[in-house]
């Protein structure tokens, strides 16, 4: 019973959040428009560069595959809400004693409230960058990676959480945390797979990159999508779990660190 009610409890704080994000739909739409911009860009530029190879394919990915990739990635980086920004301000007003108050895990409310947001928004981006995809590329080759989408999205979407949450947590020692979260999001876009699949990079750097745990968060999601390799995917699944549970104790670690050090302080 005990466990039933804290599940709800958490349900109705994604609830909530799901809520707030449709009740201003209008101008969420309006921040979306700026996903078209992004994409016409990138179609531009990966044409001139298809073009210039006289290719059909680079790197095992045709033109169209690759701007189905893109519009996964961008689709679901533009959905991610800033941590960093919430946490650090949260600190700085001493708001975030009341969150400590509250009869709620604070790790769990802000994953809660986070996958509501990003869900939400990553749904409009979809729509928005699929409708674009399918005026001007036309249907991805196969469908059968995109039933595995929401699957590894959601995991992509936790291990960004657990990422970012650990950079926002030093606010509970720095205050400033934005610099580091530009630093985090200038390596998810370029190493990270954002602007490009991790196979059109040097075979050194290839290598490197795929200890990192930053693949899981969009390459893993959008190469499933666009190059389903069905044998592959457990590894990748796997993969995205190992890195949120470990990111996740160390969260959990850092959290507890953190509100030790705010109480000693006096906060």
């Amino acid at each position: 019973m005990i466990a039933l009610t804290k599940t709800l409890k958490y349900m109705w704080i994604g609830r909530i959040t799901i809520r707030n994000q449709l009740a201003y739909i209008v101008d969420f739409l309006v921040r979306s428009l700026f996903l078209l911009l992004i994409l016409y860009i990138f179609l531009q530029l990966w044409r001139t560069t298809y073009a210039g190879e006289g290719s059909s394919s680079i790197a095992g990915f045709t033109f169209r595959q690759l701007m189905w990739y893109l519009i996964v990635t961008e689709s679901m980086t533009l959905a991610c809400p800033s941590l960093c920004t919430r946490l650090e301000e949260e600190v700085k007003s001493g708001d975030v004693a009341f969150k400590l108050a509250r009869p709620v895990n604070f790790l769990a409310y802000y994953y809660v409230e986070y996958m509501s947001e990003a869900i939400v928004r990553f749904g409009v981006n979809a729509v928005i960058g699929g409708t674009l995809g399918l005026l001007l590329l036309g249907p991805p080759h196969s469908l059968a990676g995109f039933v595995w989408l929401p699957v590894t999205a959601f995991a992509g979407f936790s291990l960004n959480f657990m990422l970012n949450m650990c950079i926002a947590l030093s606010a509970f020692w720095v205050e400033e945390t934005r610099g580091l979260e530009f630093v985090y999001n200038k390596f998810l876009f370029t190493v990270g797979g954002m602007l490009m699949p991790i196979e059109l990079f040097p075979d050194v750097l290839q290598r490197i990159v795929r200890w990192l745990p930053l693949q899981g968060v969009v390459y893993t999601p959008a190469k499933t999508a666009v190059a389903l390799n069905i044998s592959q995917l457990p590894v990748m699944l796997l993969m995205q779990l190992g890195w949120i549970a470990l990111f996740g104790v160390v969260a959990a670690l850092i959290y507890r660190r953190g509100v030790t050090k705010l109480h000693v302080n006096g906060g």
